[in-house]
């Protein structure tokens, strides 16, 4: 890694910074908001469920082949795909985001041991999805300014915990889609 690169990465970090913390309190700050409730004239987007569950399964499988992809040293797909995951993880986000300003939370509807499941995948997912951020980031600096080295180490811990967050994402809309409106 030369000195450019060096600088270059220090240059991202900030911004890693920054979009670690701005993108999670955006996205609870923007979850409490309904904008019907504030007097604007807005459907409901209850379509949007079924497509940002999707978008999480599609992310998966990208996460996956990309993994194979690497492994098999194809390296500008694994570049592509990644890109991909991460254009598709954004999109969930506003997708998700969208749905939660305009419609009225859905109340999980099982219960006994199910319930527990349910809460426990819930809020791992939740979990996970913030501090995921930071790293998904800081693995996708360290590829583009050619620190490979530290780019598999840090990938090796991004890599399943990306994954369950887009798994677990589908497997919580599967779980609480009987319940919706």
């Amino acid at each position: 890694m030369n000195s450019v690169d060096i600088e270059k990465e220090k240059k991202y970090n900030k911004w890693i910074i920054v979009l670690s913390i701005v993108i999670p309190l955006a996205v609870a700050a923007l979850f409490g908001v309904n904008l019907r409730e504030l007097g604007f004239d807005v459907q409901p987007l209850t379509i949007l469920p079924p497509i940002y569950a999707t978008i999480n399964g599609f992310t998966a499988i990208v996460l996956v082949i990309a993994f194979i992809a690497i492994k098999n040293k194809n390296i500008v797909l694994h570049e592509n795909l990644m890109t991909t995951a991460i254009w598709s993880s954004v999109v969930f986000l506003v997708l998700y985001v969208a749905y939660h300003m305009t419609s009225d939370s859905t109340k999980f509807g099982g219960e006994g041991v199910i319930r527990y499941i349910y809460y426990f995948i819930l809020i791992t997912h939740i979990l996970l999805s913030v501090v995921i951020i930071p790293f998904v980031l800081v693995t996708y600096v360290r590829a583009i300014t050619n620190n490979i080295e530290k780019h598999k180490k840090i990938a090796r811990i991004t890599f399943p915990l990306w994954l369950y967050v887009a798994v677990s994402g589908v497997v919580v809309y599967l779980m609480i889609s009987p319940y919706y409106s």
